[in-house]
């Protein structure tokens, strides 16, 4: 070793660049070194040995930082042939593990001692360990990989045979996307590709063409990878007929001289990916090197070389199918642990029936003994002596098994497995050959789980703030049924239904079903409507509900029964397909979501998935807090519609009853409340028969708006009445009401009201007898076209004690009209202009000849376009014309 390193040194190799650091005795430190090491060499641009620097620091500052206890510092060297790193501690006595007669046998690869230097063989081109005084060096060089000379990778020369197959004329679509997304360049290959000419598609959005494989919050959408430096992957693009074509593509991020960004995009047929698919990193050419690596030339360590899949499920699947054909298998799967590491998830598999099997759970430590924990290495010989010992290979016909775990710096990640149909097909040599590998991969498959988990939380946050802007958005109970079954479907279920509770003695009533399929929608519902819903339970969770399952199973059943016993002549319309098809929507997992808002369970939220499928645990976790938002939610909407309910009920017990019919008189009233939902104000009318020939009218305005006012308004309304059944005259009668709304005391409102009595006549005219207490003054419209006050301002009401109050008389000849407003029409404002007593003069001017109905609604629609804003003050309109016999 020391003339390998003698022997590198006299070519006196041309150094570049120098980084270094010092890291702590802390655990938190290895992570930190990788870090360092990684972004060291990336700046660089040295992708190409970043993986097996960064493995190589991660055990070599473990060996310093957790096992020698002391201050590790790393040296990263950039010299003209490769990379450099040397890890200094400050315990120079600790031995290093003695090779035995000239073998790389450093220990077993389990073992904590020693891990580092036996990968420093294996991976380095160059190692060794250097002693001073004060400090011990452990280096290792990494060669740059050889390449012939203007490349940046080649491949062997390979047989035509073995070459990848593509059309005579391969077509590359050059599609150029500017900063904004829309499609700024459209070559001829991608008019051959997908039909549509340049002109037809430049200024677009790419996302209008592209059929992106998205899941809200999961993945990366085509708008992020557009944002990306480089993205290479598949996807779809919608052609010119409608049909979508896969696609290869190579995504490029640019910026042209002045600065602005664009993405030029490559697109082939996806069976055509060979001509844009980068290539993976091959073994090195060296075979000294490569026979000193030993292991590193098994076809798991061709794989795990850069570049690798960039998702996790992508990794993890790679990672079985490599560990598969590694050992000759028939069958492989990986476990992921969870964060507690209790229990393992099965994340990706080969050669199993993956759709029962994906995201079901095992425990770690599933029995007692070295077998029984999957912590460490196990060999299975027979899984036949010992049923039940891997759970997972149950009933699938595997014999034996290898398993490992997967280790980030002594933490359980996962566990590795590969199977085979016949007995004693491994031993512990496959065991040690999968440990390695399961060391190598350990880390980028914690790298890439801890960057999804990562991508899940932010997807959910941003999720969960949509979901709760969607959800307060609206007090309507239907509306905010619709928007939980929507946000669930196809997000995070395949079907969903909601069960709500009226109160705690009712049974829940099945109130909303969504399907994604919407041929589905009724069959389900229907389906749900004949079984018995889900218990009540108030305690949070997701819980398994099987009743859908089984009722759509017993009804497929029966279904075919029939169909065969009536035989085909006489088969039923709709036959068994609905049934079977609605057995197949619910043959997943069923789970329940108790909606529990305030203390009480108001409901149930019922996800479910079609056959065979389950839900991951990130899913149902983020179905719980929806869940929990969700209940809020029903239950604000529940008692804004009471509330609302009542309040309408109240209100509409202070408007007067039907109006009654004046023989020889028109009467038109236009009632308008201020405020949402408000139906009553502070203005207020009424008409009223009095006895025999004789009508009471009233409009009035109550001082304030909203439920006090209102609250005076019944007050007078009713007491105006009473009044004047027992026989009181107009004066009597207002003063008797004034009396009454000082009794109120500090609940008191100032009220003008403007009261009359009126007498049709046989000669057609009408007499009225009016009393004015502080209220606009009615306008009295003659045949003529003028105009006068009907009647002189008197004292408001509800101020003070002591009022004598007097009655005017008018009479209303045969085409006169008599027009009585509240303030809300008078003092309509825009700005500084106010409409005012001048501005209703101006209006009713224009009515001679109109019939009372007619009057009352020129006088709105003069009220509503004098100002662009709506009225913010309640208005009441009350027009009474004695018609001209003509009319009649």
């Amino acid at each position: 070793m020391g003339e390998q390193f003698a022997e590198t040194f006299m070519r006196r190799p041309v150094i570049t660049a120098r980084a270094a650091a010092t890291f702590e005795p802390v655990g938190r430190s290895v992570a930190a070194a990788r870090t360092f090491v990684r972004d060291t060499l990336q700046g660089w641009g040295l992708t190409d040995i970043v993986d097996d620097a960064v493995v190589l620091t991660s055990e070599l500052v473990t060996n310093a930082v957790v096992h020698a206890g002391t201050t590790a510092d790393v040296v990263c060297i950039r010299a003209d042939t490769g990379v450099r790193v040397e890890v200094a501690d400050r315990y120079p006595e600790r031995e290093v593990p003695l090779q035995s007669n000239g073998g790389h046998h450093f220990g077993h690869p389990d073992r904590e001692g020693g891990r580092g230097l036996l990968l420093c063989a294996a991976l380095a081109t160059r190692w060794g360990v250097e002693y001073t005084a004060t400090h011990k060096h452990i280096w290792f060089q990494l060669d740059f990989p050889d390449r012939p000379a203007g490349t940046r990778a080649a491949g062997p020369a390979l047989p035509s045979s073995a070459l990848p197959i593509a059309d005579a004329r391969v077509r590359v679509g050059v599609v150029q996307v500017d900063s904004g997304g829309l499609i700024s360049a459209w070559n001829d290959d991608a008019q051959e590709l997908f039909g549509y000419p340049s002109e037809q598609v430049v200024g677009k959005p790419l996302t209008d063409l592209a059929a992106w494989p998205h899941t809200p919050g999961t993945s990366t959408g085509v708008a992020e990878a557009l944002q990306l430096s480089r993205w290479e992957g598949s996807y779809g693009i919608r052609g010119a007929d409608g049909r979508v074509s896969p696609v290869y593509a190579s995504h490029l991020r640019i910026r042209d001289a002045e600065g602005e960004p664009s993405t030029v995009c490559l697109l082939v047929r996806d069976r055509e990916r060979a001509v844009l698919q980068s290539p993976m990193r091959a073994a090195s050419a060296d075979t000294t090197d490569a026979a000193e690596r030993g292991p590193a030339t098994d076809a798991f360590e061709v794989f795990i070389g850069s570049p690798a899949p960039d998702d996790l499920d992508g990794l993890l699947q790679r990672t079985v199918e490599r560990a598969r054909d590694m050992l000759d298998g028939d069958a492989a799967y990986l476990l992921l642990a969870t964060d507690d590491e209790t229990e393992l998830e099965v994340r990706a598999s080969t050669g199993l029936p993956s759709a029962r099997q994906r995201f079901a759970r095992v425990p770690v430590e599933a029995g007692t003994g070295r077998y029984g924990s999957a912590r460490m290495p196990a060999v299975h010989e027979d899984l036949s002596a010992v049923p039940g010992a891997v759970p997972l290979l149950v009933n699938t016909g595997m014999r034996s098994v290898v398993t490992v775990p997967l280790k980030v710096e002594g933490r359980l990640t996962g566990s590795l497995g590969v199977a085979a149909e016949s007995p004693a097909r491994y031993s512990n040599e496959e065991a040690l050959r999968l440990q390695f590998a399961a060391d190598r991969i350990a880390l980028a498959v914690e790298r890439a789980r801890l960057t999804e988990l990562e991508r899940l939380r932010r997807g959910s946050l941003s999720f969960l703030v949509e979901a709760s802007d969607l959800l307060a958005g609206t007090l309507d109970r239907d509306q905010t049924l619709a928007l939980m079954a929507q946000m669930t479907v196809p997000t995070l279920a395949s079907w969903c239904a909601v069960y709500t509770v009226a109160d705690q003695a009712s049974d829940p009533e099945l109130s909303y079903v969504l399907h994604e399929d919407e041929d589905r929608i009724d069959g389900l519902k229907a389906l749900l409507m004949k079984i018995d819903p889900p218990e009540q339970v108030p305690t949070g969770g997701a819980r398994s509900w099987s009743g859908p399952y089984d009722a759509a199973q017993a009804a497929a059943l029966r279904t075919s029964l029939r169909s065969l016993s009536l035989g085909d002549s006489a088969r039923p319309s709709s036959g068994p397909g609905a049934s079977l098809a609605t057995a197949s929507a619910v043959g997943g997992e069923t789970v329940v979501l108790p909606l529990v808002a305030r203390n009480r369970v108001i409901g149930m939220l019922i996800l479910g998935k079609p056959t065979d499928e389950h839900f991951r645990q990130e899913n149902l976790e983020l179905a719980e807090d929806l869940s929990r938002r969700a209940a809020l939610a029903l239950d604000n909407a529940r008692l804004y519609s009471e509330r609302t309910a009542i309040s309408q009920s109240l209100q509409r017990s202070l408007l007067p009853p039907e109006q009654p019919e004046v023989p020889g008189v028109e009467v038109e009233v236009i009632y308008r409340a201020a405020g949402e939902g408000n139906e009553v104000g502070g203005d207020f009318y009424d008409l009223f028969p009095i006895r025999d020939g004789a009508y009471g009218f009233a409009i009035g305005d109550v001082c304030g708006t909203g439920p006090e006012a209102a609250a005076v308004t019944g007050l007078a309304r009713h007491a105006l009445r009473l009044l004047a059944r027992e026989g009181f005259g107009g004066p009597a009668v207002l003063e008797r009401l004034n009396a009454a709304i000082l009794d109120e005391g500090a609940r008191s409102r100032f009220l003008t009201l403007l009261y009359g009595e009126l007498w049709p006549q046989h000669d057609g005219s009408a007499v009225l007898k009016v009393v004015c207490a502080g209220h606009p003054l009615p306008l009295r419209l003659r045949q003529d076209g003028s105009i006068e006050a009907a009647a002189e301002p008197q004292p408001l009401l509800g101020v003070m004690e002591d009022l004598e109050l007097y009655e005017q008389t008018v009479t209303l000849d045969p085409g006169d009209v008599l027009l009585c407003v509240t303030d809300g029409v008078t003092e309509r404002r825009e700005g500084t202009r106010m409409l005012g007593d001048d501005g209703l003069i101006d209006v009713l001017t224009t009515c001679t000849g109109l019939t009372a109905g007619a009057v009352a609604a020129r006088v709105l629609r003069a009220v509503e376009r004098f100002a662009a804003e709506p009225p913010s003050d309640d208005m009441a309109i009350l027009a009474m014309r004695v018609p001209e016999p003509a009319d009649s």
